[in-house]
């Protein structure tokens, strides 16, 4: 009874960490005003760059990564100290996963959240390193040759359910395969303008903004 209390609780942590918007509370900070209202009305540091605010979008990128990283960290070291290092990992993919979905339909803002690509690097680095860092490689790799942030994610998160098998087993490979639909969900749009070749290069969106 107590695991499973655990268990749900980590669940619940992971949502109400992923659900704090950073992007919304960093702009307002700023003076920026509504970033839901800027460019594609995006949360994610993605938008928060067509402010023109570099700093500001660098400080959500590592925020929304961090409250994923965290949450998933919280529950490994929680968990393994009161249930046992058997149940640790379940309590951290389930925190990893409750941040995903917290980040994507924040309770605060009525369900509409961000794209989670941020947030998901970050659970996947608290969870197995090495998937986390191969996702930043691809990233970086697929941005170097297209310029298009989305197609990046895209191919770095597609490819991070066979890493994760790889290095770490059914258990991680099924959070990123949950992490990998979920994004790709939200990126509906993003997926539809590039098959019509439409979807925007990375820098272009300042001025469309």
């Amino acid at each position: 009874m107590i695991a499973v209390l655990i268990l749900v609780a980590a669940a619940l942590l992971g949502y109400l960490l992923g659900s704090i918007p950073f992007g919304l509370v960093l702009t307002r900070l700023a003076g920026l005003g509504d970033i839901r209202q800027i460019g594609s009305g995006n949360i994610g540091a993605t938008n928060v760059l067509r402010t023109g605010n570099k700093p500001l979008a660098l400080a959500t990128l590592l925020l929304d990564s961090g409250k994923g990283a965290v949450a998933a960290l919280v529950a490994l070291d929680l968990a393994g100290r009161f249930i046992g290092p058997d149940m640790a990992m379940t309590a951290a993919v389930l925190a990893a996963g409750g941040a995903m979905l917290g980040h994507s339909f924040p309770v605060w803002l009525g369900f509409k959240g961000g794209k989670g690509v941020a947030t998901a690097i970050g659970v996947l680095l608290a969870v197995c390193w090495p998937v986390g860092l191969l996702a930043c490689l691809t990233w970086l790799v697929v941005a170097g040759l297209f310029r298009i942030s989305s197609l990046s994610a895209l191919t770095a998160i597609a490819l991070s359910p066979l890493t994760g098998w790889w290095f770490g087993g059914p258990l991680v490979a099924g959070l990123c395969l949950f992490i990998a639909i979920l994004v790709f969900i939200r990126h509906e749009a993003n997926i539809r303008r590039l098959l019509k070749g439409e979807e925007p290069k990375i820098g272009a969106g300042k001025q469309a903004a």
